[in-house]
This record gives C-alpha cells, sequence and structure tokens, in this order.
C-alpha cells in the first residue's frame, strides 16, 4: 500500500461545498407543492452547460464495485459542464475531489456518501471517477452534452490509497 493514505471524511454541505453541493433532503430548501401533498427540495445542485451546441442529459450510470485497498492514481473535470451523480440503490458509495491547483488536481479527499446522499460536481471539479462500494450500483447522473471535448484527466507520478479499514 503507498505511503500517501486517503482518509475517508463524512459528506456534509459545508466540507463539500469548495467542490459542489450535497444532494440529500434538506429541510432548509423544502417547500410544500401539489396542494400540500409533495415535499419539494429545492435547487440542491445547479447544473452548468456551456458551449455552443450544449445540452443537459440525464443517463444511469451502473458503477462496478471497487476493490479495496483501491488505488487513486487519476482525476478528471469537465471544462464545459456540471455533472451530479445520485445514488438509485441506497448503497453507500465514495466521492474523490480535489482542489485545482495551477491547472493539477491538489491532494485528494475522499467523502463517505450514503446512500440517500447524492453530489454535485461543479464545473471545472477535479474529482475520481465513480467509486461505488460492495455492490453493482446504479446512479442516476445529470450531466452536459455538446460538441466541445468535455472531459480532462490527470495521472498522479505518486498514486493514493484508500485503505480498506477506511470504510469501516
Amino acid at each position: 500500500m503507498s505511503g500517501l493514505v486517503l482518509p475517508i471524511e463524512p459528506l456534509t454541505a459545508g466540507a463539500f461545498a469548495p467542490f459542489g453541493s450535497v444532494i440529500e433532503a434538506d429541510p432548509k430548501t423544502m417547500r410544500l407543492i401539489n396542494g400540500g401533498t409533495t415535499e419539494r427540495f429545492h435547487a440542491l445542485g445547479k447544473t452548468e452547460a456551456a458551449g455552443e451546441d450544449a445540452r443537459i442529459v440525464i443517463n444511469i450510470f451502473r458503477g462496478q464495485p471497487r476493490l479495496f485497498p483501491y488505488v487513486v492514481d487519476m482525476m478528471e473535470r469537465h471544462p464545459w459542464g456540471s455533472q451530479s451523480f445520485i445514488p438509485l440503490d441506497n448503497r453507500s458509495w465514495l466521492a474523490v475531489v480535489a482542489q485545482d491547483e495551477d491547472g493539477q488536481p491538489g491532494r485528494p479527499r475522499v467523502f463517505a456518501c450514503s446512500g440517500r446522499q447524492g453530489v454535485h460536481y461543479g464545473r471545472n471539479v477535479w474529482h475520481h471517477p465513480l467509486v461505488a462500494v460492495g455492490a453493482v450500483s446504479d446512479f442516476l447522473v445529470v450531466d452536459r452534452e455538446g460538441s466541445e471535448h468535455n472531459l480532462e484527466e490527470i495521472f498522479f507520478e505518486t498514486p493514493f490509497t484508500i485503505a480498506a479499514s477506511s470504510l469501516s
């Protein structure tokens, strides 16, 4: 295992704010609609889609469970749009993000997400691809589509590790 072990942090709105927003039923955003029969948790993430022919698309991603210890050897970002991941199977998963440091990802942070928490990565936020834990897991993904190349990947010279013991 690499000496660069990443701790797993609880996913909270405050801790995740530099990277985007947490998508979960937040009582502060709740309003009643449909004659009082539905609670709407409003504006949990603000979708961004820049570019000449950009449009917002909704997808389902099916993530294979990662094996731990897990090596984080790369990060990606999307310069033309934001991206949201919402779990559909009520299974825990991990969100791995990093601050931008002169066009490169800094030291990654790992957030433990419950099966009732999604995340909205802001435009140009460094993140690792989907990290499903324990079982194949489906996610509703709100993403940008357009003719511009919307993916930048960086591979670390020295990878980081998420230890199996961190999952408990």
